[in-house]
């Protein structure tokens, strides 16, 4: 009897199979995405996590995309002579820098996310918080050395309405969302951060994963001292963290919290410059990033 011949493309059956317990395991979820970083200005890393994103949807997941677009708003404000001005890490944000808000993040930002997206089908949808009163605010005065700062129009989240959103995925698209909101008191509009939007609508949305991508391997150990990244850590672990983080890292590690605090299974923050970073973490045991999850029953 002649020997069966060892096909090539064996490896990819091999990848794939590995990949079944975690397609079983996550078929018919919600996912909530936060996409930043250098994943958004990086024509590579934004078409990997095109892809990243459609796997997903392919592979019986229900991605949803929110995100923000600090250097694309810090460029243009530029361009029209508008300066950039940050208290307690929130940009002043002036009636005319929130027009610019706006234009950049529904107009730009989205446009070309939905773009490649939909180069793969017709999948992608874009919205923002204002549509559908999908995300309300209120105005949000920072306490700076104890007196609080009027920082113009940036929202501080109070309701989310999901029902456009769930719309969508039950009729298989892939919600993309920008972060901005309308006030239900002054009927105006708000940019709200974006991380902080990720975690709200996870949590709104029952989603088993909330993933926060980031320019580091994820939350360090005892940085500058040491670049050892902390893979997994309870809400309880992270809470007592959050006074010694970089401002930076802050609303994307309140937002993990929040979320494993309201029902998310998981919350992670992964490196966005790792191309198919999303698929290493979701389909591997290799994680790549920081997780965070709830605490034990018992723990507080």
């Amino acid at each position: 009897m002649t020997p069966a011949r060892k096909h090539t493309a064996l490896p990819k059956a091999q990848i794939l199979i590995e990949a079944l317990p975690w397609l079983t395991r996550h078929n018919g979820k919600t996912v909530v995405i936060k996409f930043g970083g250098n994943a958004m200005v990086d024509d590579d890393l934004k078409a990997a996590f095109a892809q990243d994103v459609v796997f997903l949807r392919q592979a019986g997941l229900k991605p949803v995309v929110v995100h923000g677009g600090g250097p694309q708003i810090s460029a243009q404000l530029d361009k029209q002579g508008l300066v950039s001005e940050f208290k307690a890490g929130l940009r002043v944000t002036t009636p005319e820098a929130m027009d610019v808000v706006r234009m950049v993040l529904a107009g730009q930002v989205q446009r070309e996310l939905v773009g490649l997206l939909n180069q793969h089908g017709p999948l992608a949808v874009g919205l923002t918080g204002e549509d559908a009163h999908t995300i309300t605010a209120v105005r949000h005065r920072p306490t700076i050395d104890g007196e609080l700062v009027d920082i113009g129009r940036v929202g501080e989240i109070t309701a989310i309405d999901t029902g456009a959103i769930q719309a969508l995925l039950d009729d298989g698209r892939i919600p993309v969302v920008s972060s901005i909101a309308r006030s239900a008191d002054d009927n105006h509009v708000y940019n709200v951060n974006a991380d902080t939007a990720a975690a709200a609508l996870a949590a709104a949305l029952d989603a088993e994963t909330l993933m926060v991508l980031t320019d580091v391997e994820g939350l360090y150990e005892d940085w500058p001292h040491s670049d050892d990244v902390i893979s997994r850590l309870t809400a309880t672990e992270l809470e007592k963290l959050l006074p010694e983080l970089s401002s930076g890292m802050v609303p994307k590690m309140q937002g993990c919290l929040h979320a494993v605090r309201n029902g998310v299974e998981t919350a992670r923050v992964i490196d966005g410059r790792v191309q198919h970073s999303i698929l290493l973490e979701i389909f591997t045991d290799e994680g790549i990033g920081t997780m965070v999850v709830p605490d034990a029953q018992g723990e507080s």
